[in-house]
């Protein structure tokens, strides 16, 4: 999945829906939302993806993947949503854990300096 291949896709809803402001308005974000996205200014989020399946029906297969149907018409879609979702929150916890680590690690780097001080 490559970020450009998204915003190609997300191009072609912005076009649907009859430009930034209308996608803005029927998925209830700011316009400079939609555009800093396009633009590479801002991240793809899960929170924009989930807005416009939900909101507007659109498939995440479709949206994410670039594959299957463009319009939500199965329930595996809101599974996949739900997973998206679940990997998501995983990935926090990761990233939160691997900070935690980091600090631990630079702390014992720095108590591994002072026992070295101390020694010579």
């Amino acid at each position: 999945m490559s970020d450009e291949a998204i915003i190609k896709r997300l191009k072609v809803v912005v076009k649907e829906h009859g430009g930034q402001l209308g996608l803005a308005g029927a998925i209830g974000v700011d316009q400079g939302f939609i555009s800093k996205v396009i633009n590479k200014k801002q991240d793809i989020s899960y929170y924009l993806i989930r807005k416009l399946c939900f909101q507007l029906k659109y498939s995440p297969e479709w949206l994410i993947l670039g594959t299957g149907e463009k319009m939500i018409n199965k329930p595996e879609s809101a599974k996949l949503i739900t997973e998206i979702q679940m990997m998501r929150t995983e990935v926090d916890i990761l990233q939160a854990r691997m900070r935690a680590y980091e600090l631990e690690l630079k702390e014992l780097r720095g108590q591994l300096q002072i026992a070295e001080r101390k020694a010579v």
